[in-house]
């Protein structure tokens, strides 16, 4: 398994805007542009959920109706990076972020990035 760190998390207003990092590393058998990325969110009490996803060459995403129009995910297979822009955001945002490197239907998780929004 690959090993991910996520970053980027903090408190910001309603309407604010952060940028998630998460980092990737621990190749052995292959190179990040081998793996679909994804983020995906947990809120306080509630599963953790799906936020949006990129192909291995960055050049296809899906992303969940909540955050649709408001964030964008990107990656960067050279600095072996994917990022997680949100823009808008709303007091429901707020949770914590996981990154997820997926290949060969197993998938790995970083350890989560807190997001607070919060007036």
């Amino acid at each position: 398994q690959v090993h991910l760190v996520e970053s980027g998390g903090g408190v910001v207003q309603p309407g604010g805007s952060l940028r998630l990092s998460c980092a990737v590393s621990g190749f052995t058998d292959s190179t990040f542009s081998a793996y679909a990325m994804n983020w995906y969110y947990q809120a306080p009490g509630r599963e953790r959920e799906f936020v949006a996803a990129i192909t291995r060459a960055g050049d296809n995403t899906v992303y969940a109706d909540s955050v649709k129009g408001r964030f964008t995910i990107s990656r960067d297979n050279a600095k072996n990076m994917m990022y997680l822009q949100m823009n808008s955001l709303k007091l429901e945002d707020t949770g914590v972020y996981y990154c997820n490197a997926a290949r060969g239907g197993r998938g790995s998780w970083g350890q989560g990035t807190q997001v607070t929004v919060s007036s």
